[in-house]
């Protein structure tokens, strides 16, 4: 991690100085989460509200929805393994039928969901080590 991101992210600090760090822009802001996000093992999941602690912004998880929205095309950041804290696949506004494709690549990597599309938190969300808590 260099330059912005680096600054804003030192393991050191608390979130509380973290957030009050300078950020150049958004971009910066979604790299973090972006980093976070990569680091999710195949087959298992993570919440927003997750992505956003560990990233280093408590209490943000739209701002993860956010991140996840702008993510261009042809990306190697896994965004199908991040669901919403009652362990369902969050709606999408854009109408295209992510959540369906979202099922489809959860399910070939092995997680499995209730009749009602709710998937077992307690199973399959992923318990990052101690050190691996910040990116």
């Amino acid at each position: 991690m260099t330059g912005v991101a680096q600054y804003r992210h030192r393991p050191e600090w608390t979130a509380e100085q973290r957030q009050t760090a300078p950020m150049s822009s958004a971009t910066s802001t979604h790299t973090l989460i972006f980093d976070v996000v990569r680091r999710i093992p195949r087959g298992h999941v993570a919440t927003y509200g997750q992505v956003a602690r560990l990233a280093g912004f408590p209490r943000h998880a739209r701002l993860v929805g956010y991140a996840l929205h702008a993510l261009p095309e042809g990306n190697d950041v896994p965004w199908h393994r991040v669901v919403n804290a009652q362990g369902r696949i969050s709606p999408r506004s854009d109408l295209m039928g992510r959540e369906d494709l979202q099922r489809l690549m959860l399910e070939d990597e092995g997680v499995r969901f209730s009749r009602d599309g709710v998937l077992s938190l307690a199973r399959y969300q992923w318990q990052p080590l101690p050190t691996e808590g910040s990116p």
